[in-house]
């Protein structure tokens, strides 16, 4: 099945939520793990709301899934463009492995729910080093679905439908679905989906 991914990345929900667990952390976060913070962090809101909090396109990898547009962000790549690196450098500073914060977030660009998804996040992962965090993004369906992929590949991209699956492991869910919830969010996706595909 070919991957989905969602179109509209929002550089500056990425930008502010890396800003917002670098300031939780103490004024700087180390790269990964802040990159699996905002994974856990789409997880639950996608699960529960039905879209993610940066509409970023993810990859598998193996240190498990990136956010790949906020990666971009974090490292100041050349794939983000003008617009995107100016605003991020208002509120980021690469720092080696690190990434550290420069200003107060600006929490005006988050909903409400947007909020309860990185407080989740911080509050269920954040007291754990990026080792420990890869080593659980690995017991995810969505990361096991492309094991085999990823022993010739440096990254493969992932479907979001696959973020709606239920790890077998003893991890948090991120957010409990019901059987009906998970078609609904299903319904969502694809509708999602077709719409975006009209756009491309």
């Amino acid at each position: 099945m070919k991957a989905k991914t969602a179109l509209n990345f929002d550089y500056r929900k990425a930008t502010q939520a890396v800003n917002l667990f670098a300031l939780k952390e103490g004024s700087k976060i180390n790269k990964m793990k802040a990159l699996k913070l905002i994974f856990f962090a789409d997880r639950y809101h996608l699960r529960k709301y039905g879209r993610l909090i940066t509409n970023d396109t993810y990859v598998a990898m193996r240190n498990g899934p990136v956010a790949s547009g906020t990666r971009d962000i974090i490292e100041k790549t050349s794939y983000i463009n003008s617009l995107q690196k100016d605003y991020a450098n208002l509120y980021l500073t690469p720092s080696g492995y690190h990434v550290k914060s420069n200003s107060s977030p600006d929490e005006k660009v988050f909903s409400d729910s947007d909020i309860e998804a990185l407080e989740f996040a911080w509050k269920t992962f954040g007291h754990l080093g990026q080792f420990e965090l890869v080593k659980i993004t690995h017991k995810y369906p969505e990361c096991i679905a492309h094991k085999e992929e990823l022993k010739h590949n440096r990254s493969v991209q992932m479907d979001l439908a696959d973020f709606l699956n239920d790890p077998d492991a003893d991890v948090d869910k991120c957010f409990e679905l019901t059987d009906k919830d998970r078609d609904i969010r299903r319904e969502q996706l694809e509708e999602m989906f077709y719409l975006e595909s009209i756009w491309r």
